[in-house]
């Protein structure tokens, strides 16, 4: 059988034994199993809140639970060790059978959920959550969540760490189920953290320092020679650079001086110039009356042709005595 079959069957076989044991072991607290598989046969170690029920008058009930695996399991010499489990509030898979126990025999769930989260709580967990789905109070189904201190809901944490168990309520509206997980006591969380009271620091060595930024701001900057300057006329090792008296601002000063000056003698020339351009009153005066002449000279040139065209109009036309003579010939 190859690897991944075996894993398979190993796992179904694991499930039905703990629906058997918690079938068989309901009223006795059944509180989960842990199987191993030894040279001398099957180990299993069971977690009940009441061992004696487990084990029966004499062992009755232990050899009987031992024959039935053998039977229906087909397990070779089963060797089965009861513990007691030491706080029944902390035990995920007990608290979530008295939950569904409480809420069969009439518990509203918002009590049963609270007054069982609370219980968890006091027996000193570092958090709780319980979930409630089903028809819980009608005929729609829901759910209904009762959450304490603090839950590991994924990652590594949420297998190894959090306690989980699983409960089934039968109502006659139909069935509840009832998860509950819990984180007990003392669990290491990866992201806890302690401090160290008696731990001793180390000494820090302090170093002098011999100039503090005070002095440097104090002492005068040093000048730097003009990069471009240096670029273009390189000064011989022997010749000393020139270095100018005059403070950077009264230069800029000057600069910005010439030219305001340059920029208002531009501007003079320009207004001379528009000054000479512009014409005077008694040369549009002077033009006036010229285009005046001239309007009057079209004039009375036109006057004149519409004279000459209604004369000719007139010897063209002929008068009425004229007609008269021609008519009697």
């Amino acid at each position: 059988m190859a690897d991944e079959h075996q894993f398979i069957e190993n796992g179904l076989q694991r499930s039905q034994i703990d629906e058997f044991f918690a079938s068989e072991l309901g009223r006795a607290g059944y509180g989960g199993m842990d199987v191993a598989k030894t040279p001398m046969g099957t180990q299993i170690v069971l977690k009940a809140e009441k061992p004696g029920m487990v084990i029966g008058k004499g062992g009755k009930n232990i050899r009987k639970i031992t024959s039935e695996l053998e039977e229906r399991f087909d397990m070779d010499d089963p060797q089965i060790d009861v513990q007691e489990v030491d706080e029944p509030d902390l035990n995920a898979r007990i608290v979530a059978d008295r939950l569904a126990n409480a809420l069969e025999r009439g518990w509203y769930f918002r009590k049963a959920g609270h007054t069982t989260i609370d219980r968890i709580m006091d027996a000193g967990a570092l958090g709780a959550e319980i979930v409630l789905s089903g028809k819980v109070t009608g005929a729609r189904s829901r759910v209904e969540k009762f959450n304490r201190g603090y839950i590991k809901h994924n990652g590594e944490p949420a297998q190894e760490v959090v306690d989980e168990g699983q409960s089934v309520a039968v109502m006659k509206l139909g069935t509840i189920g009832v998860t509950v997980k819990i984180i007990p006591p003392g669990a290491q969380l990866p992201d806890d953290f302690r401090l160290k009271e008696d731990a001793e620091a180390p000494e820090v060595e302090q170093t002098i320092e011999e100039e503090g930024v005070d002095a440097l701001l104090e002492e005068e900057p040093e000048e730097v020679p003009d990069v471009a300057d240096a670029e273009t006329e390189p000064v011989a090792a022997d010749e000393d650079v020139e270095i100018p008296d005059e403070e950077p601002e009264e230069v800029i000063d000057e600069e910005i001086v010439e030219e305001v000056v340059e920029e208002t003698e531009g501007a003079d020339e320009a207004g001379d110039a528009d000054e000479a351009e512009t014409p005077t009153a008694e040369d549009v005066e002077e033009e006036l009356d010229d285009l005046d002449e001239e309007i009057e000279q079209e004039a009375a040139d036109l006057v004149a042709e519409m004279e000459d065209t209604d004369d000719e109009a007139d010897e063209e036309t002929p008068t009425t005595d004229d007609e008269d003579e021609e008519t009697e010939e």
